[in-house]
C-alpha cells in the first residue's frame, strides 16, 4: 500500500506541472487559445492587412545577394537587425516565392514555416518586450515579380537580359528579401551583391569600398546610413555607363545608363544636379548624401524614386520627369506615408513639384496649371476619386497625383507664397526621416497659417467632387 501512495503523489504532481505548461496541447473538444506573444502577421493598414508584420521595429538590414542572370538565380542571406515592441513566441517576415533553407535568430537555430507570403519564425525562446535581436535567414530561387494590372503594372525584383531592373513600390520587396514590408517601419541599409564579372551592381546610397572581383564574380558593396522604406530599396544590376562627380553645391552625384541609353547619361547627371540643388533651395537642405538616377533598358513604363537613385524604366526621362522623383527625396523618402491611405503626401507634392519647375524655369507657372485643370468638367473621373483616401485597389489612380497637386495650389493661394513656402520646410525639416500623416501636415498648415482650413482641405482632398 505504501508504494501504491507513493506512485499515486507522483502521478499527482505529474499532472500539476504539465496543466503548468504554457505549450500544453488543450484537452480535446476545447478552443486553443491564441498565443498573445505572437507577432501580428500584419502592421495594421487595414488597406493592406498583410504588408508588414507587427511586434517589432527593424532598425537594419544586412543584404548579401548572388544574382546570376543566365539562370535567373538568387541565393541570398538577409539579416534583420530588430527591436521587439511585445514579448515575442514568434514573429513573421514578408517573403513571396523563394525558397527558405536555414533562419537563426541570435545565432541559434530556428524552426520556421511558410503560409502565402508570410514567413514564420520561432526562435528556442521568448524574446523580451524591448529587446533588440537578429535573424538571419538563408534562401534562393528564381525571383518573381509582383503584378498590379490598376496601374503598375510588373514591379518588384524583375529579370532582365543582362541582369535585374528592381523597383518594388508598393509592396515589392518582399520578391527579393525577407522584410517587414511596409512603409511604416523604416531601416537602415548595407548590400552586398555579386554579379557575374563585367556587369554593374547598384543600390541605395554609397558604395562602401571598392567592388572586389574573385572566380569570375564581382561583388559591389553599398550603404545607405539613413532610415529608408523597404520599397525604396533596389539592386538593379546589368551593363551600365557611369558619370560621377558632385553637384554644383557639393552633393555626390551618380548617373547611370544603360548602354541602348548612352546619349541620355550627361543629361541625367546635369539635371540629376541641378534640380537636387534647386530643391534643397525651396524645400530644405537636400536629406541625403548622394543624388543622381539609373536608366535601365527595361521598357517598365514609369520610374520609382529609389532612395538617392531614382529609377527610370525604358526611356529618356526629361527634367520634368527628374524633376518629380527628386523631389520625392523629400516627400516620399525621408518623409515617408505611415498608411498606404495618405500616398497623396508622395504623389501630390512630386506632380506640385513638376508645376514649381516649370515655374522656375520661366514656362507655364502653377497658376496656369491648375486653372487649366480646373476646367476639366464635373463628371472627368478625376473628381470622383478624393485622393486624400487612396483605395487600396487603384492606389496610383492620377487623381492622388493631379488633385492631389490641385490640393497644395488651392491652398498656396489660401495662405500666400511666403507662408505656403515656409510650410514645405517646416515640413521637411521636422519629419525628417520619419513617418507623416495627413493630418500632421493639415495641422501643420493651419499652425503656420492661422487659418481654419478644415473646408478647404475637405473639398480638394476628401470630396467625391469638383471643389465649387
Amino acid at each position: 500500500m505504501r508504494a501504491n501512495r507513493r506512485r499515486v503523489a507522483m502521478l499527482a504532481a505529474l499532472v500539476s506541472v504539465l496543466a503548468c505548461s504554457p505549450a500544453d496541447e488543450p484537452p480535446p473538444g476545447t478552443t486553443p487559445v491564441a498565443d498573445s506573444r505572437a507577432g501580428a502577421p500584419g502592421i495594421g493598414d487595414t488597406d493592406f492587412p498583410q504588408d508588414g508584420n507587427g511586434g517589432y521595429d527593424v532598425t537594419h538590414y544586412d543584404l548579401a545577394i548572388d544574382y546570376t542572370p543566365a539562370t535567373k538565380r538568387l541565393d541570398g542571406v538577409t539579416t534583420v537587425r530588430a527591436a521587439a515592441t511585445q514579448e515575442l513566441s514568434s514573429f513573421n517576415l514578408d517573403l513571396t516565392g523563394l525558397d527558405v533553407r536555414e533562419v537563426a535568430v541570435d545565432g541559434s537555430p530556428a524552426t520556421f514555416s511558410r503560409k502565402g507570403d508570410e514567413l514564420t519564425v520561432r526562435p528556442g525562446g521568448v524574446i523580451g518586450e524591448g529587446a533588440p535581436f537578429t535573424v538571419r535567414v538563408t534562401y534562393s530561387g528564381m525571383p518573381k515579380p509582383a503584378k498590379d494590372s490598376a496601374n503598375l503594372g510588373t514591379y518588384g525584383f524583375i529579370p532582365t537580359a543582362d541582369g535585374a531592373f528592381v523597383a518594388s513600390e508598393p509592396n515589392g520587396s518582399k520578391t527579393w528579401f525577407p522584410n517587414n514590408d511596409h512603409p511604416a517601419d523604416k531601416a537602415t541599409f548595407d548590400f552586398a551583391i555579386t554579379v557575374p564579372e563585367g556587369l554593374t551592381a547598384l543600390a541605395n546610397g554609397e558604395m562602401a569600398g571598392q567592388p572586389t572581383t574573385a572566380g569570375g564574380k564581382t561583388t559591389y558593396r553599398w550603404r545607405e546610413g539613413h532610415p529608408m522604406a523597404t520599397y525604396l530599396a533596389t539592386a538593379t544590376l546589368g551593363k551600365f555607363d557611369l558619370r560621377t562627380g558632385t553637384t554644383a553645391t557639393g552633393i555626390p552625384n551618380l548617373a547611370a545608363a544603360d548602354p541602348k541609353y548612352k546619349s541620355s547619361l550627361d543629361s541625367l547627371y546635369t539635371l540629376s544636379g541641378e534640380i537636387t540643388d534647386h530643391w534643397a533651395t525651396v524645400f530644405g537642405p537636400y536629406p541625403f548624401s548622394s543624388t543622381g538616377g539609373v536608366v535601365d533598358d527595361y521598357a517598365a513604363g514609369y520610374a520609382l524614386e529609389n532612395q538617392t537613385k531614382p529609377l527610370y524604366g525604358g526611356f529618356d526621362p526629361d527634367e520634368t520627369i527628374i524633376a518629380h522623383e527628386l523631389a520625392h527625396q523629400w516627400f516620399g523618402n525621408s518623409l515617408t506615408v505611415k498608411r498606404w491611405k495618405d500616398l497623396w503626401l508622395n504623389e501630390g507634392f512630386a506632380t506640385y513639384a513638376e508645376w514649381l519647375w516649370s515655374e522656375h524655369k520661366g514656362r507655364k507657372s502653377a497658376e496656369a496649371t491648375f486653372q487649366e485643370l480646373r476646367k476639366r468638367p464635373e463628371n472627368d473621373p478625376m473628381w470622383q476619386y478624393p485622393p486624400g483616401r487612396a483605395k487600396p485597389d487603384d492606389l496610383f489612380n492620377s487623381s492622388v497625383y493631379t488633385r492631389g497637386g490641385m490640393t497644395l495650389h488651392a491652398l498656396r493661394k489660401e495662405i500666400g507664397d511666403d507662408t505656403f513656402f515656409a510650410l514645405l520646410r517646416t515640413w521637411a525639416a521636422e519629419h525628417r526621416h520619419g513617418n507623416v500623416t495627413t493630418e500632421q501636415f493639415t495641422a501643420l498648415a493651419e499652425r503656420l497659417s492661422g487659418k481654419e482650413l478644415d473646408a478647404l482641405f475637405d473639398a480638394w482632398l476628401h470630396q467625391p467632387r469638383r471643389p465649387a
